[in-house]
């Protein structure tokens, strides 16, 4: 078993994603394996920051440890705010942060076989998937001011 949870995402998995979701911002990257020229570290702890004034669309790799629940709760609040995040994550199906953030909420694409991060001497342990937290703004009243007037 590892005990290094930052491992990079390999390209023939990020660059399609990249261009579908035009992402601009990793919130989960170090200096050596950050995927977009702005990003957060560990320094920084992107759990205790605002995703939404980032304008962008968020990667999230994020480590794949104990803390993991926390990150798919965070892209998940992040969306109701209007953030769209798209995250790689282990294949997790029996995880309580999947039943409660992921599961009939979130696009989810499983990624067949095991993915060989960069610098990884073999294909990691576990299945893998793609789950993309659409950012979800709530209406405004102006919408429902417009509604209202041509419902008269």
């Amino acid at each position: 078993m590892s005990t290094n949870y930052e491992w990079e995402t390999p390209d023939l998995i990020y660059k399609p994603l990249e261009k579908e979701f035009g992402i601009t911002f990793d919130v989960c990257a170090t200096q050596i394996n950050k995927k977009t020229q702005r990003f957060f570290d560990k320094q920084i702890n992107a759990l205790t920051k605002e995703w939404s004034h980032l304008r962008s669309v968020v990667w999230m790799n994020p480590p794949y440890g104990k803390e993991i629940g926390k990150w798919v709760r965070k892209a998940y609040e992040e969306s109701k705010k209007g953030v769209t995040t798209v995250a790689l994550l282990p294949a997790r199906t029996d995880t309580s942060w999947f039943h409660n953030y992921i599961f009939n909420k979130q696009e989810i694409r499983y990624l067949k076989g095991r993915i060989k991060f960069k610098d990884a001497k073999s294909s990691a342990p576990f299945p893998s998937m793609i789950v993309i937290f659409k950012g979800q703004k709530q209406k405004t009243g102006l919408v429902k001011t417009i509604k209202l007037f041509f419902n008269k």
